[in-house]
């Protein structure tokens, strides 16, 4: 392994010399800066960046917490968030906290003891007011930004987060204005905000329709596929008069969308279906996916940049970003007979 010694002696200069060289240093002559850095490339010289850390006291790491990159939703956001962080100079860790606050303490307690000097942190969902982690995080005044929607118990810590309010009331109006007045509404996980905005949107478009929600048309389905189909098969079972889905996401859209493509009902002919996210797949999907397209790139890039006013010292504001509409195959008028 080059070492840095290696570099001064080759370039006949001093460790000292050869250390400033590298680093840039204002009071090395430019001709012997710029002979030092093409030696070091030619020779193959990495430096050190624990020692350079323990010099500088500085990591220029920063932690993020995902319940799992396996959710297409994420996989942008931490796109953004990861570029954003190396045009800075910083390295980005990531963990996965799977959705157990349990996890998620201990992935956050990792990271700082790997002096990360920020962490992103998209929150296990809680029913509790307070967590003492994050508590902790606030007392250490480690810049944290949390990705979504605030729960009280990390409501302290600026964020970002799509209008998931708005964008969902978006969905329901779109299938009013086709012609449904009864749409089922497979919600997420009790207690997760963004799924708490979601419903409160659909909930809300309809009664500015002049229709009450009727709550024997709301169905916890969770996030995930397979979450999707067993609220389907319960739909199926319970035999609900309705003539479109409104799903908290496109996951638990095309879950449900495959069990009833799989009982031979045709989308949208006989069923509409509306998802939320705008994941890759949901326009490949067998049924191209109308659904709700979330900002991700914006939404990372938005948390990069509080993360900096962070840094400064700054006590930004959050950032909330509109969603828009996107219209597909999967949604058209209901059949002019009774709900299936």
């Amino acid at each position: 392994m080059v070492r840095l010694k290696d570099i001064a002696a080759r370039a006949g200069v001093s460790l000292m010399t050869a250390s400033k060289a590298l680093r840039g240093a204002p009071d090395v002559a430019p001709g012997t800066r710029t002979r030092i850095k093409l030696l070091a490339q030619q020779m193959g010289y990495v430096p050190n960046s624990m020692a350079q850390g323990l010099r500088s006291r500085t990591t220029k790491l920063l932690g993020l917490v995902l319940p799992t990159v396996a959710n297409p939703v994420f996989v942008r956001t931490l796109l953004a968030i990861e570029e954003g962080a190396h045009q800075w100079g910083y390295d980005l860790i990531l963990a996965h906290s799977l959705n157990i606050p349990e996890r998620e303490e201990a992935c956050i307690r990792r990271l700082m003891a790997r002096r990360v000097e920020g962490l992103f942190i998209f929150p296990a969902n809680r029913l509790a007011p307070a967590a003492a982690i994050y508590d902790e995080l606030l007392r250490r005044r480690l810049p944290t930004v949390i990705l979504g929607q605030r729960a009280p118990f990390c409501a302290q810590f600026p964020n970002v987060e799509s209008n998931d309010l708005e964008g969902s009331s978006l969905m329901t109006r779109h299938l009013l204005e086709l012609g449904h007045k009864k749409i089922a509404f497979l919600a997420g996980a009790p207690g997760a905000p963004w799924a708490t905005e979601r419903l409160e949107g659909y909930r809300r478009a309809l009664r500015e329709a002049q229709i009450e929600p009727d709550d024997r048309l709301i169905f916890t389905a969770g996030a995930t596929l397979e979450e999707g189909e067993k609220a389907a098969l319960q739909l199926l079972n319970e035999s609900v008069p309705m003539t479109a889905i409104q799903a908290v996401n496109d996951l638990v859209a095309m879950g449900a969308a495959n069990v009833f493509l799989n009982q031979g009902f045709k989308i949208p002919a006989d069923l509409s279906i509306g998802g939320y996210g705008n994941i890759l797949m949901s326009e490949h999907f067998r049924a191209p996916l109308t659904t709700v397209r979330e900002p991700k790139l914006r939404l990372g890039a938005a948390a990069l940049e509080l993360m900096r006013r962070l840094h400064r010292g700054e006590r930004p504001e959050s950032n909330r970003l509109a969603a828009d509409l996107i219209v597909r195959a999967s949604t058209a008028a209901p059949k002019p007979h009774s709900p299936r």
